[in-house]
């Protein structure tokens, strides 16, 4: 058996289904999406006796060598965010090798908590899931629960320092060596006080959470149903992409399994759009509950960009394999009436300039990545080479505290609000009255 993945629901499969079936051999796992995650092991002690010397992690071009060379009889596909002709791409590949494609379901793989859990999802990256998962734990800690917070996987570094994480500072953070793309989702958690669970066996993860909190909150990644068994599942869909409700996998699945469903940022979005999504929402889900949100963006200092030349940088994975070509950076500097928005091509050192190469969607936007030390010091110099006045970030995360840059950063923040009532603090009330978990 082959597991294709990208570090994180490869290694949950693994964990939940495989690690101690003596009657299946998994001679690999491939990467792809995330740089610099192959060519890597899953260790011996999260692999368990049935694998002493751990498995390989390779790039996911050697898929078919892998197979002829172990004569290998299933793949099974486990990562998220791709196109379902993507999806069937690779079991082509797979089939034409001899070889089963297998794709494992929520029952088979989810975890059930000793404590209830909330979890979010949505149809694709960068939908708000985090907003949404941060403006839960508000309502939830003014009703007197403790809450933490379990984050769907982003284990690119030393995986067995990274079986359990347990983040509750920026020094956490720090010591944990953590990527752009890491912080980008655990430091607004962080702000606001919450607790983050992340790392690799979700089963330790899960218990250590709920030995310490009333209720779970699952942060789900990309588009990915949720590894523990949801006792309240809310789905996100954009209006900003329209259609994108059922074309990829596994987003269209998580749509369909929802109890609530969020159509968000409908503030920046075209009313036609708005209605399309919700139309599709209720022809594949009507029995969820469907509500209105919206993601208002302020820009701090705003005054100080206006008619200068800036450069825009945005969340990494929303504008990578989220498909984004811009964000709420592009959108704040533009309300901001500013001179220009400048190109930052014309500045990328190599590093950047592949990331460009990779995603031609890209354009007058500069992603914030830094899965890498080398990929981190091209993102500060390929700001530090451009022509500008400021920078305007959009990215969660203070790119300031991680780079050395010598422009001003004005950050552009965003929140999930409700729009409507009733609306999903009703859907949670409702839930919390149902399991009887109201606090008076």
């Amino acid at each position: 058996m082959v597991i294709m993945g990208a570090a994180g629901r490869d290694f949950h499969n693994f964990n939940q289904v495989y690690r101690s079936d003596p009657t299946v051999e998994v001679v690999a796992f491939t990467a792809a999406q995330i740089t610099g995650i192959s060519n890597r092991r899953y260790p011996p002690s999260l692999s368990g006796s049935l694998y002493p010397e751990g498995i390989p992690i390779v790039d996911e071009s050697q898929l078919e060598s892998l197979c002829r060379s172990h004569r290998v009889n299933q793949v099974v596909f486990a990562y998220s965010d791709v196109p379902h002709a993507h999806v069937m791409h690779l079991a082509s590949r797979a089939l034409a090798t001899g070889a089963d494609f297998v794709l494992l379901g929520p029952e088979r793989t989810m975890i059930q908590a000793t404590v209830p859990v909330i979890a979010v999802s949505a149809v694709r990256t960068g939908c708000g899931k985090s907003q949404v998962t941060r403006w839960l734990s508000k309502l939830l800690r003014k009703r007197g629960f403790r809450t933490a917070v379990i984050r769907h996987p982003m284990p690119y570094g030393d995986l067995e320092q990274q079986r359990v994480q347990r983040f509750a500072s920026r020094a956490d953070l720090d010591a944990a060596h953590c990527t752009i793309e890491e912080r980008e989702e655990y430091e607004p958690h962080l702000a606001i006080g919450n607790i983050v669970y992340a790392g690799v066996d979700y089963g330790a993860i899960a218990a250590q959470a709920a030995s310490e909190a009333d209720l779970i909150l699952w942060d789900g990644g990309n588009n990915d149903f949720p590894f523990l068994r949801p006792d309240l599942h809310i789905v996100l869909v954009d209006p900003l992409r329209p259609g994108h409700e059922t074309s990829h996998h596994p987003g269209e699945a998580a749509l369909r399994m929802a109890d609530g469903v969020v159509v968000a940022k409908v503030n920046a979005a075209a009313t036609a759009d708005v209605q399309r999504v919700m139309e599709t929402v209720r022809s594949i889900n009507p029995n969820a509950v469907l509500v209105r949100g919206a993601s208002p963006i302020v820009l701090e200092q705003a005054e100080q960009v206006k008619g200068k030349r800036v450069l825009v940088v945005e969340d990494g994975p929303t504008t990578t394999h989220g498909g984004m070509p811009y964000g709420a950076g592009y959108v704040a500097a533009t309300r901001a009436q500013v001179g220009a928005i400048v190109d930052p091509r014309a500045f990328a050192v190599p590093e950047i300039a592949e990331v460009y190469a990779r995603y031609p969607h890209i354009s007058k936007i500069l992603p914030a990545m830094g899965y890498s030390a080398a990929q981190l010091e091209g993102l500060q110099q390929t700001i530090n080479r451009a022509d500008v006045d400021a920078i305007v970030s959009g990215t969660p995360i203070d790119l300031a505290a991680l780079i050395q840059v010598n422009k001003p950063i004005l950050r552009a923040r965003y929140e999930f609000a409700e729009l409507e009532e009733p609306g999903l603090a009703a859907v949670v009330e409702q839930f919390l009255q149902r399991r009887g978990l109201i606090r008076e």
